[in-house]
């Protein structure tokens, strides 16, 4: 018992310190999560050699697990930002479904559709499109559209594949991606509309004051903006300095953008759309027991997405040449370094926890039985990001306590990964990058992206648990 207790202050330790130094000491979380590991693995069992064992085996893990997907997803996502696809997207939602439905049409395209575009840079090229969205949907169109962008952007990182956090955590807790795909979409979708549904009755009843909310100065499109929040990691992404100079990396309001020459809208999809599809169809085929090698290898995440960007690359140099294609590779390159390094050293805390003998104590505390476990994971992963402010770095977190503990919870580990990724969303606040480029890009003073980010992701978060728990009844 004696050693228990020591296990359990020595895992609250290293977790305070990654904390402080993130936060008080704005230490690079990548160091910060090493500096953690290094400290529980001392004081554990696990001994020196061990201890670097065990932290580089579970960063390669992690690495062999997510890396090629990571990459590939990035790769096609900075493609699709070189070719002004984002923007075209949205001038053909509002003509679609009118400026009234933009916010939800919006948010449901970035959490479902765009999660392999860098999640900074999404913002920067969304968040003038969606300001200028804003007028026409009339009074509180400024606040509706950045709340449907902070939901929009931190749900899918969490909750849909190929979303950064979405491929570390079935990672983690061995989940099959194709059916993480299938039923974070389950998920994702319910809780984007009817968060953005409350946020909007909220506003409307007075929760939204334009005199105090909105910056009264907001700069003109054309504009220029730096911001250069260094807040350690944010979303878990990176600390960015991120320059948008009106056109929002080049893209213009997005009246103005040129498609003369362009291939149609929907093409430029097809090749991340198919790759999502074979990966749901691998899914499918495995649930009802179908097997076939070509299925199986076409299906595989990682032959699906490099199908997605070979298709994806073809379609870039028929549309503007395979100089800007090769720019847009490069760019996306540099983006992938610290999203993988961040996802693979979350895993190397993992797999000292797991390997420090936490999992064995909690195992004896939690069964089957215990009540509401979904509910304990979504606390455990809300309590990491109040204290860090990073979504990623707390799903991972919470994933890697719990996985240890996944058979003796009596649930599918699948519901485990959306549950952390769940609470990891709650209460988005000033630790995050995210938080600082809203309050710039859409022209919100702190007190208004308190509202729109913070409490809006934070009920988009209650939401999801509350839809999660009923859910589980059908595994």
């Amino acid at each position: 018992m004696t050693s228990d207790v020591g296990v359990l202050i020595n895992t609250a330790i290293a977790i305070l310190a990654i904390v402080v130094l993130i936060v008080r000491f704005r230490v690079n979380p990548v160091i910060s999560l090493v500096v953690g590991s290094l400290y529980l693995g001392l004081v554990s069992k696990l001994g020196l050699d061990k201890t670097v064992e065990t932290i580089t085996k579970g960063f390669g893990d992690i690495m062999a697990e997510v890396g090629l997907l990571i990459a590939f997803g990035v790769l096609m996502g900075s493609i699709l930002q070189e070719l002004g696809a984002i923007e075209r997207l949205v001038r053909h939602l509002l003509k679609l479904f009118g400026p009234k439905r933009l916010p939800y049409s919006m948010a449901l395209t970035i959490a479902t559709m765009l999660q392999s575009i860098y999640l900074d840079v999404l913002l920067v090229i969304s968040a003038p499109l969606a300001r200028s969205a804003a007028r026409r949907i009339g009074p509180l169109g400024r606040a509706r559209m950045a709340t449907a962008l902070a939901i929009g952007l931190e749900c899918g990182i969490v909750l849909m594949v190929p979303g950064v956090g979405a491929l570390a955590l079935a990672a983690l807790l061995k989940v099959p991606l194709g059916k993480m795909l299938i039923w974070g979409l389950v998920l994702i979708i319910p809780t984007v509309l009817i968060a953005i549904t409350i946020m909007t009755f909220l506003f409307r009843r007075g929760f939204w004051n334009e005199a105090v909310d909105e910056q009264q100065d907001v700069l003109t499109e054309t504009a220029e903006v730096k911001d250069t929040v260094t807040v350690g990691g944010g979303s878990g992404e990176s600390s960015s300095d991120v320059r948008r100079t009106g056109s929002a990396g080049g893209a213009g309001d997005a009246a103005d953008v040129d498609e003369s020459g362009q291939p149609p809208l929907f093409v430029l999809f097809v090749p991340m759309l198919t790759a999502l599809l074979l990966i749901g169809f691998g899914a499918i085929a495995e649930a009802a027991n179908w097997e076939n090698k070509i299925v199986a290898l076409i299906s595989d995440p990682v032959v699906a997405l490099l199908v997605g960007l070979i298709g994806t690359c073809l379609i870039g140099r028929y549309a503007m040449g395979q100089p800007r294609v090769e720019k847009a590779i490069a760019r996306g390159f540099k983006e992938s370094g610290q999203i993988l390094i961040l996802t693979a050293v979350g895993g190397s805390l993992a797999a000292v926890v797991a390997a420090g003998g936490l999992g064995d104590i909690l195992r004896e505390y939690f069964s089957a039985s215990t009540v509401a476990p979904l509910l304990l994971v979504w606390v455990m992963a809300a309590a990491l990001h109040v204290a860090v402010g990073s979504v990623t770095i707390s799903a991972i977190t919470a994933a890697g306590i719990l996985a240890p503990i996944a058979p003796a919870l009596g649930l599918d580990p699948v519901l485990i990964a959306l549950a952390a990724g769940s609470g990891s969303l709650f209460a988005v606040h000033v630790t995050s990058n995210t938080f600082w480029l809203l309050q710039s890009l859409m022209g919100q003073t702190t007190r208004g992206t308190l509202k729109s980010c913070t409490i809006g992701v934070s009920v988009a978060s209650v939401v999801a648990i509350v839809l999660l728990m009923p859910l589980s009844l059908l595994f």
